[in-house]
């Protein structure tokens, strides 16, 4: 989509509009319960943080809400805290798509925020007791964006696609370890969790939100490539791959 179309910033609303009704649909599928809450993780965890890395922070965030406010209304059992589930798909799709902006200012803002998170934690009692479930769960969103600072724009406009699978990865899993930061804080007046259960989450916590993370970069990779191709813009890029898509009438 190199010319002609408006669009909202780079993207064209259009695809921006698709993708939301995507991430509402793939709520109706479940994949696995959360402990403790009596609600379920579902396929639209693996999505969402990719609406960040395809149409950037913003445009991804907005499209992120639409998608999580609908998914939550026609799939109950996924808004594991209610009515303001849908805010922890804003954070994974913002923080995703900070960690691909090419200006740096995007993963130290990125960095910034999951920092917040951790000092949020550590304010309710319990969060101070399970500190080790914090120094794991959120200490590897934290080098997931420092990594990103490093790798995540500049692998995702390479041709190589093992390139930009780890760097889809890496963003996405950051973005889904932040946006657990917030279900779980708020989990903790919720549903009053013990440091013994978080405790036991320690290693499970992380290895979901990596096969999640798995899941994006199997959907997201093909995308990224291919769309372009046929003239739907997607992803970072520079002037110069923008000069090699097709132009639209």
């Amino acid at each position: 989509m190199a010319k002609g179309k408006k669009t909202f910033g780079k993207f064209h609303p259009a695809v921006i509009a698709v993708y939301a009704a995507i991430l509402a649909a793939s709520a109706l599928i479940p994949s696995i319960p959360v402990l403790g809450t009596g609600g379920s993780f579902s396929v639209s965890t693996a999505l969402i943080p990719l609406a960040g890395v395809f149409f950037g922070p913003i445009a991804g965030a907005l499209c992120a809400a639409i998608g999580g406010f609908i998914g939550q209304l026609i799939a109950p059992a996924t808004a594991v805290i209610g009515i303001a589930t849908f805010v922890a798909s804003i954070i994974a799709a913002f923080i995703a798509g900070l960690l691909c902006e090419e200006k740096k200012w995007g993963p130290l803002s990125a960095l910034g925020i999951g920092l917040a998170f951790v000092v949020l934690w550590f304010t309710h009692p319990v969060g101070r007791e399970s500190w080790l479930f914090a120094l794991v769960f959120f200490g590897s969103g934290i080098l997931c964006c420092i990594l990103g600072f490093f790798f995540c724009n500049r692998w995702l406009k390479k041709s190589n696609f093992a390139l930009k699978a780890i760097a889809i990865f890496i963003a996405c899993y950051a973005g889904m370890i932040f946006s657990a930061a917030y279900v779980d804080y708020v989990c903790l007046f919720l549903y009053g969790l013990t440091s013994e259960i978080w405790t036991m989450l320690i290693v499970i916590a992380p290895l979901e939100r990596a096969l999640f993370a798995v899941g994006s970069l199997v959907v997201g990779t093909p995308l990224l490539i291919g769309l372009p191709k046929i003239g739907v813009f997607i992803g970072p890029r520079d002037d110069a791959m923008d000069a090699e898509l097709p132009m639209e009438e």
